[in-house]
């Protein structure tokens, strides 16, 4: 415990003046906003910079800012809601769509595809535009950062269909890991599954997400990949959902999974097809 010495001419230490500072209640609104499923911290910086979020009244300028309970924060002229239950679903994504909340291209986007009732949500990582398959959303930043994370080490796996005939060696230089454009791709798991007349099919695991990865990997050994679904990212499976649909991650399997603790029960997962269909069909089984 530090006391005050006021006979001595020796300087506190330091340690003693970090002690002395008040504790400043609540948590960074960046934190915050991202657990109410606003956007990523990141994110939610820039737009701090941007002046899109006001603290009670009065725009911010800066992300060192604790927030409580009691502050009103808007967000683009709206209240922010409270936060919500922690909750992940399995998407398939189609083929086509940008995984984008919106697109300077003006290209049709994954929110434009997900079912009117979802609330707002957050996508774990990207698939290119012409990738399929599973797409992890989330509507608690502090979930897509845990999942996003290197150190996670995750395994996602895809399957790939290439140009051409490959032999099974062919793909040794990617399985101990490949530099290309100066960029380092670390080891691939590559298993070469079967020959379909001029294509190959191959399932391919890797445990970074850095843009493009597989199809510049592929190309900088010979083969152009004209298919490319993510079929699991870490324990989570695309299983038998159909493009376009949406299926809620049970609470008892993000608590074994995540780690995460008082989840309350959310009822059997449904599984929905996208907005594009006029009359969605509720709890379809797979």
């Amino acid at each position: 415990m530090c006391k005050p010495r006021a006979l001595s001419n020796r300087p506190v230490p330091r340690y003693c003046d970090r002690m002395s500072k008040p504790t400043v209640p609540g948590d960074r609104i960046a934190k915050v906003l991202a657990r109410r499923g606003v956007a990523s911290r990141r994110e939610i910086e820039r737009m701090i910079e941007a002046g899109r979020i006001s603290l009670n009244g009065k725009t911010l300028t800066s992300p060192a800012q604790n927030v409580v309970e009691s502050d009103r924060i808007i967000v683009d002229g709206k209240p922010v809601r409270e936060a919500e239950p922690p909750r992940v679903w399995r998407y398939n994504k189609p083929s086509g769509l940008v995984t984008t909340a919106n697109d300077e291209k003006g290209r049709a986007t994954v929110f434009d595809n997900l079912p009117e009732d979802l609330p707002r949500v957050m996508t774990v990582g990207r698939l290119d535009l012409t990738s399929e398959g599973l797409l992890l959303l989330t509507n608690d930043g502090e979930i897509k950062r845990k999942l996003e994370l290197p150190k996670t080490g995750w395994l996602r796996k895809y399957r790939a269909r290439l140009k051409g005939t490959p032999e099974d060696a062919v793909f040794d230089p990617l399985r101990r890991g490949i530099t290309v454009d100066g960029e380092r791709f670390q080891p691939m798991e590559i298993t070469l599954d079967r020959q379909q007349t001029s294509n190959a099919w191959v399932t391919i695991g890797l445990r970074e997400g850095k843009n493009r990865e597989i199809r510049r990997a592929m190309e900088s050994i010979g083969f152009f990949v004209n298919r490319l679904i993510r079929v699991s990212y870490g324990p989570f499976r695309l299983g038998e959902l159909k493009p376009g649909e949406v299926e809620e991650i049970k609470s008892k399997v993000l608590r074994d999974q995540l780690g995460l603790e008082a989840i309350p029960e959310t009822p059997d997962p449904q599984r929905t097809k996208g907005k594009r269909v006029e009359r969605p069909r509720r709890n379809q089984k797979p």
